[in-house]
């Protein structure tokens, strides 16, 4: 008989009898389509692991084991009563008790002897598989009338190497074939179970059960071998890290192969073997969801359009080197190497080593490091001694990561787009592999940066639906809230339109700071902080930050303060961009600023300030155009305060300056302290900043600052002194309205740069000055440059206000969401 194909269920699917019978219903719709099939079963969920926890205690000589061991018993009388008809209970359990006496009897002798060897673990792990495949076999006769128990140990054959035993397929395809020739039932097999040519019992190690459905399935030549288990099918990465990760539909056996290797754990290295060998293709289903696709591996790939399969790592390895002038040109030092690794059982997961011979790098699992090192210094004791070979270096605290597919052999550039991506989020890679296959790309991080690997990947290539943005947002004023308010506003249109999806993680006022890594809910911000009694504290937000360690991180500064600025260095260095209305930073000395261009420069990441200058006016951003085509900016006329360019545009006949002032402030036009505006300090770190911008080191010194108030009105202690102190001279500011008007003159505070020379200084303008005709909180840059001699070039609009301040912030987080 001919049989169709082998449906093997994991412990996931056969946790509780309810998930039991899901099972078996699936087991009946496909026998009910095909009458040639064959089942494998795990043990029951977890039952494995308290099979090796009573032989562990037992050894020890704890009678805890008894405990555990009933606990088991119950487990499994309670599934027979509730998966058996009522008329075959007794046979059932009958049997049932029998294993279970048998199973006592190897439990009892183990802790009489105080000693459980793997011949002995063993026979003690197989009676998980033997309860359930039995059990099932049962309560799926009458559904199923030909359903039968079948004990794997009679037809896989292996040898004598317990715990991992080797499968000897002569004589197993053998037996399994003359088995289902003679037996025209539907079996329901044993997994991960076997026995030696002495009938011991054996195991075949990790994804045993995958194992002994891929040897029935290839011996039998099915068509298909269906491995049911608890999720969709294989991912693209594991959902647990990668928000994002999704259902691959197909991939080739190479492809599932390279990903299991590096700890994908729906299929696992040795079940793809004699699948691979017979072309068999091989379907991982969920049987919580049995409608879903699932993921089909096959010979080859259909995915023709992915860059890359998929990813997976193992999060936690260390690294050892082994390197010296003794290695270079000498034969036999890498088998030397890994022959003393091998000789203790240590398993290598990568290796690394460079064209000059000087040095290899090895990646194994931290349980092995000691052995690893020991069995090192053996070997190459000699060498040591003689200083030809330096001690072995051990590196901890490691990940691996894996990008797999079988397509990156065919596209140039997959390399330079993986290595940019890390680099871009400041991710260092310790050691690279990468086999002439080309198949796989393996690379070693710090534990800490696998999560983030794994994400900046994912959205590398092609495998997340959305780029996602992580923002820290520091100063919940009146900027800080219209920026809240516009990302939650826009958020879905940003998403749907541009596929990036825009997340506060972190978020601080003066007085407290929250940190909400998964996105902080926008509608109900202000109560999220409010109800977070973490203090306010620079320093600490900063290094909070950093330690997020969250891929494409912006820091959004939408303070006034410098306190704040001088921790611009160390978030840069963290490879986090910022972005900021905050000019404190660009205004100071030369050197500073400097160093925070030339550190967002070597770390590759983005420092834009567009909103220092004109709030939401391309004033910045015009003169790099300008500069960047080659033009040299000569001269700048300027504006640059709304709040003083309202002032002045609204001070006409019968305003009292005092009372324009205090409208301005309610309006949002001025700074907290309105002196920050009226002392000229603010207008001259603007001309400042245009200047460096233009190419000019100029300092703050090199700008001559006339205020607009006499010094007395300045040195009130509080804002509403202050108030009270303008008040004195709203008439001498009214006589210099009134002198200008009666030469046909307007007041304009204005902002000139020229012959590296910057002033600042209340004027008075005629109609034909480009900065007479001014309304509201307009800001205007008149620019003379080598291209623009005889007409300059000029910007004008609204430069002041809240909303137009955080909408450049806002279009600068998602210029940068699009590029990082």
């Amino acid at each position: 008989m001919s049989y169709a194909k082998v449906l093997k269920f994991g412990g996931s699917s056969l946790a509780t009898p309810e998930r039991i019978k899901n099972s078996i219903e699936i087991v009946k719709q496909a026998h009910d389509s095909t009458q040639q099939m064959a089942v494998v079963v795990s043990a029951f969920g977890g039952v494995t692991d308290a099979l090796i926890l009573i032989a562990r205690l037992a050894s020890l000589g704890k009678n805890e084991y008894q405990k555990h061991f009933y606990e088991l018993k119950s487990r499994h009388v309670a599934a027979c009563k509730e998966l058996i008809l009522q008329k075959k209970a007794p046979y059932v359990l009958e049997e049932l008790e029998k294993m279970f006496h048998e199973l006592s009897s190897v439990i009892d002798g183990i802790f009489l002897v105080g000693e459980c060897s793997e011949k002995t673990l063993d026979l003690v792990m197989s009676f998980g598989e033997r309860f359930s495949a039995f059990i099932i076999s049962e309560a799926a006769i009458p559904f199923i009338q030909d359903a039968v128990f079948l004990d794997a140990r009679n037809i896989i054959k292996t040898d004598r190497h317990f715990g991992h035993a080797q499968v000897d397929f002569e004589k197993t395809n053998k037996n399994i074939q003359k088995w289902f020739q003679e037996n025209p039932k539907m079996p329901v097999v044993t997994g991960f179970i076997a026995s030696s040519n002495e009938n011991e019992t054996t195991t075949l190690g990790r994804g045993g059960s995958d194992y002994t459905a891929s040897i029935i399935g290839a011996a039998l030549g099915v068509y298909i071998i269906e491995i049911w288990t608890d999720v969709d099918g294989v991912m693209t990465a594991d959902p647990r890290k990668e928000e994002y990760a999704f259902v691959i539909p197909e991939m080739s056996y190479r492809e599932a192969m390279e990903m299991s290797h590096f700890g994908a754990k729906i299929i696992h290295p040795p079940t793809i073997a004699p699948a691979f060998e017979k072309k068999i293709p091989l379907l991982i289903k969920n049987s919580f969801h049995p409608s879903a696709e699932g993921t089909l591996i096959s010979f080859t790939s259909s995915n023709n359009e992915a860059l890359i399969c998929g990813i997976s790592s193992i999060d936690s390895l260390a690294l050892l080197s082994l390197q010296g002038s003794g290695m270079v040109g000498v034969c036999g030092i890498a088998k030397r190497l890994f022959g003393a690794l091998s000789e203790k059982e240590i398993n290598v997961i990568l290796i690394s080593q460079g064209s000059s011979e000087h040095s290899i790098c090895f990646a194994i699992l931290p349980e092995f490091v000691e052995n690893a090192k020991k069995a090192i210094q053996k070997e190459f004791a000699l060498e040591m001694q003689a200083h030809l070979i330096d001690d072995v270096v051990i590196e901890n605290d490691l990940s691996v990561i894996a990008v797999v597919g079988e397509n990156m052999r065919k596209t140039t550039g997959i390399s330079g787009k993986l290595f940019a991506a890390l680099g871009n989020n400041g991710i260092n890679v310790v050691a690279i592999a990468q086999g002439s296959s080309e198949l796989n790309i393996s690379f070693v991080v710090k534990k800490q940066d696998e999560v983030k690997a794994i994400n900046v990947i994912h959205e590398a290539f092609f495998l997340s639906p959305k780029k996602t943005v992580h923002v820290f947002l520091a100063g919940t004023g009146l900027i800080g809230k219209a920026l809240l308010q516009q990302i939650e506003r826009f958020s879905e249109k940003i998403q749907n339109e541009q596929q990036l999806n825009i997340k506060i993680v972190g978020i601080a006022n003066s007085l407290q700071m929250a940190f909400h890594p998964q996105g902080m809910n926008l509608k109900d911000w202000e109560s999220s902080l409010k109800e977070n009694h973490e203090h306010m504290n620079v320093r600490h937000f900063v290094d909070r930050m950093i330690g997020c360690n969250l891929p494409n991180s912006i820091f959004a500064d939408c303070t006034s303060s410098e306190e704040i600025t001088l921790q611009y260095g160390d978030i840069l260095k963290a490879n986090i961009s910022i972005v900021t209305p905050n000019k404190k930073a660009n205004s100071g000395s030369y050197d500073d600023y400097k160093k925070l261009r030339n550190t967002a420069q070597k770390k590759g990441v983005k420092f834009l300030y567009g909103a220092n200058v004109g709030a939401g006016l391309p004033i910045i951003s015009t003169i790099h155009e300008m500069l960047r085509s080659g033009d040299k900016i000569v001269k700048i006329e300027a504006i640059l305060s709304g709040t003083l360019s309202f002032l002045f545009n609204s001070f006409t006949e019968g305003v009292v300056f005092s009372e324009l002032l205090s409208k301005a402030q309610a309006n949002g036009f001025t700074e907290p302290d309105p002196r920050d505006d009226l002392n000229g300090m603010d207008v001259a770190r603007k001309l400042l900043i245009l200047a460096r911008e233009s190419g000019y080191p100029l300092e703050m010194k090199d700008i001559t600052v006339q205020k607009i108030l006499p010094e007395k009105c300045f040195e009130a202690h509080s804002v509403p002194e202050f108030y009270e102190n303008l008040k004195k001279f709203d008439e001498e500011l009214n006589k210099k309205r009134i002198d200008a008007e009666r030469d046909g003159k307007v007041l304009r505070y204005i902002a000139t740069f020229e012959k590296n020379i910057g002033t600042v200084s209340l004027q008075a303008v005629r109609k034909e000055h480009p900065f007479y005709n001014l309304s509201g909180t307009d800001n205007i840059v008149a620019i003379t440059s080598e291209f623009y001699k005889e007409n300059p070039l000029v910007i004008k609009g609204q430069g002041a206000g809240a909303e137009v301040t955080s909408g450049k912030v806002f279009a600068d987080i998602i210029s940068l969401g699009q590029k990082i």
